[in-house]
């Protein structure tokens, strides 16, 4: 199903369409929010960054927005049906995507010498100003189409048809090993790890290893002992490493080589798969304390979707979450008062369960680390736990209502 980019025009044959509006509430109480599941769709319909529309939405519903390009996953806080988000949407093709001469969609932006935002027509060959009264209009001067993925090299204009999502890498494919790059223009999957997979074949994620336990001695032992400090919970046989040390050493060494490069989502799948452990829970464990650095924080999004897909039960979360009390607890103790922060991310993005986290935050114990650190350390979550607690008597409340 599609419709007209201009909904005004009802004619059947219009030539311009795009995909309505998909979208679903997700989280309760004050962490309510709502997924457009198909932003990135409907931007190239109109040959626009999702960005862009996603950051309109927010300004015209006074709303906080998320946007992580990479895992083409966008949210608006609060609650907003499809219908509603259509019509803001009308708004923003009618001020940002149509020629304000003939109304035709075939319209690019530019950002002229002197700072000014027109859309410049295909169709007819005017020029016509945007309104740089709307907070967008800033918005799009901070981050010209180019640099948020709107490359004229890489788009096309508003096509006859609306663009349908299908297809795409599967995960069996990368545990057999086959290739992962897909054409520019195309990223037309629906799964978000897939997406993921695209862009991390071409290019790897830069991380900078701080001066911290971690990197302080790179040598081939110092590397294998903090590999094997990594599975707290498995037993080495005759001296040899066990597959999920052999793991975490793996990541470790490839991090401190080169310019310092953390390997991408899709190949720490691939050694994973390689080496037969994503069946075990373990795995999540040896993930938290390899991925990250002390910026936790804003790297956790960009894993999200990676981690959704490894982590197929309860005790996957659970075995994460210790992994973070060790790298929190051990590592990086100056990191502690951040795991309110680290929950809620966790929390909004999908990889943790309320439950596991209000389990993790009201229990000790000593299966990671040392009574006294787990203490600790789960004693920085009371905050992100209370919280969710008072969300939820709320929620019940306003059901008795």
């Amino acid at each position: 199903m599609s419709i007209n980019i201009c909904r005004d025009n009802h004619d059947p044959f219009y030539r311009y369409k795009m995909p309505p509006i998909q979208a679903k509430v997700e989280g309760r109480g004050n962490g309510i929010k709502t997924a457009v599941l198909n932003v990135a769709d409907i931007a190239r319909a109109l040959n626009r960054p999702a960005p862009y529309i996603v950051k309109y939405f927010g300004f015209e519903l006074g709303a906080q927005t998320s946007i992580m390009v990479d895992a083409d996953r966008y949210l608006v806080n609060g609650v907003h049906e499809p219908a509603k988000l259509q019509d803001v949407l009308d708004g923003f093709i009618n001020k940002f995507v149509l020629c304000g001469s003939c109304k035709n969609p075939e319209t690019e932006i530019v950002v002229t010498k002197d700072k000014d935002l027109v859309r410049d027509c295909k169709a007819c060959g005017k020029r016509t100003p945007m309104d740089l009264r709307h907070k967008l209009s800033s918005f799009i001067l901070k981050n010209p189409p180019d640099s948020v993925g709107g490359s004229k090299k890489n788009k096309k204009a508003a096509t006859a048809s609306a663009n349908v999502r299908g297809g795409g890498v599967s995960i069996s494919d990368i545990a057999q090993g086959k290739s992962q790059t897909a054409n520019a223009g195309d990223d037309e999957d629906d799964d978000e790890l897939a997406r993921q997979i695209n862009a991390a074949a071409s290019t790897l994620e830069q991380i900078e290893v701080k001066d911290d336990e971690w990197a302080v001695d790179m040598s081939e032992e110092a590397i294998r002992q903090r590999a094997r400090e990594l599975q707290v919970t498995a037993d080495t046989l005759d001296g040899e490493m066990t597959k999920l040390e052999e793991f975490g050493e793996w990541i470790l060494k490839e991090s401190s080589e080169g310019e310092k490069n953390l390997p991408s989502d899709v190949e720490i799948f691939k050694k994973a798969a390689d080496i037969d452990i994503l069946d075990d829970p373990k795995i999540a464990c040896v993930l938290a304390q390899c991925m990250f650095d002390d910026d936790i924080v804003e790297e956790i999004p960009s894993h999200a979707p990676f981690f959704t897909k490894v982590f197929v039960s309860e005790e996957y979360e659970k075995e994460f979450l210790g992994g973070l009390e060790r790298f929190l607890g051990l590592q990086h103790k100056k990191l502690i008062p951040t795991l309110p922060k680290i929950l809620v991310q966790l929390y909004n993005h999908d990889i943790v369960s309320e439950e596991e986290i209000v389990k993790f935050g009201t229990k000790c114990s000593k299966k990671y680390v040392p009574k006294d650190v787990s203490k600790k350390v789960r004693r920085a979550a009371k905050p992100f736990i209370t919280w969710l607690q008072t969300a939820e008597s709320d929620e019940e409340d306003g059901d008795e209502e």
